[in-house]
């Protein structure tokens, strides 16, 4: 039921946001981000004195949106491996496997758990991103570039998308593995795909619109469905609280 989805949760929220390591990755990535990649634009105009010329800002500034995209991939990895190995390895999971909640609901629960964190960083992230190259390509561009559509396709529905494949990823793969950072590494190749997308669309192979955000978007809702029934049928409750004793 939603109440205990929502329960554990809140309850996987507050034990992950005690870890430093993933505060700080939920912290760091998004400000580096947003931050940075302002800078990469006054090096790539260095040469005019300024920033790169409108056609070639534009183009710019649409891919180094998808890298928020990516940080939404990476970042539910490191949660979700730790949210069921991690309490494999602690014993903190056994409690929770011998309530009468379904294994439905445990997964979503900790599916949410990750995704929540992530996507709200991403979206402070994207915030501070736009903010300041709003302000730096005004000049170049004569007009705010953001928000535009394909950004708020991007952020609204392909980031929250995105976390949620990469969460129910994590939980493919916690589901037989014993070890918190290899289940983590291998959650981590979901990345690649949308690493490759970034590149395409800054060498000018794809172009990141309105319909290709819809289309991918698309594609995606549909993994994350075929996602949840393969991690749904991956996760034995049985074999958890009897293999890990």
């Amino acid at each position: 039921m939603l109440a205990d989805v929502l329960t554990i949760a809140a309850k996987d929220v507050s034990v992950t946001m005690r870890r430093r390591s993933i505060v700080a990755a939920l912290v760091a990535f998004p400000l580096r981000v947003g931050v940075g990649l302002p800078l990469v634009l006054v090096f790539a105009g260095r040469k005019t004195g300024g920033l790169p010329p409108a056609d070639v800002l534009e183009r710019l500034l649409t891919s180094f949106q998808f890298f928020f995209v990516i940080g939404a991939a990476t970042l539910p990895t490191a949660i979700a491996a730790y949210s069921f190995v991690g309490e494999k390895v602690e014993r903190s999971l056994e409690p929770l496997l011998a309530t009468p909640v379904t294994d439905v609901d445990v997964l979503l629960g900790k599916a949410l758990a990750a995704v929540v964190p992530s996507v709200v960083s991403m979206w402070i992230g994207v915030t501070v991103f736009m903010t300041i190259t709003d302000i730096q390509a005004h000049g170049t561009l004569g007009y705010w570039f953001f928000p535009n559509t394909t950004a708020l396709l991007a952020m609204l529905l392909l980031v929250p998308l995105v976390a949620a494949a990469s969460a129910e990823v994590s939980v493919l793969v916690s589901a037989r593995s014993t070890d918190v950072r290899s289940a983590q590494q291998l959650g981590a190749l979901i990345v690649i795909p949308f690493a490759a997308i970034y590149v395409s669309s800054e060498i000018g192979v794809l172009t990141l619109d309105p319909a290709s955000m819809l289309a991918l978007a698309g594609g995606l809702a549909a993994l994350v469905v075929v996602l949840f029934f393969a991690a749904r049928a991956a996760f034995n409750r049985e074999e958890i609280l009897t293999r890990w004793k």
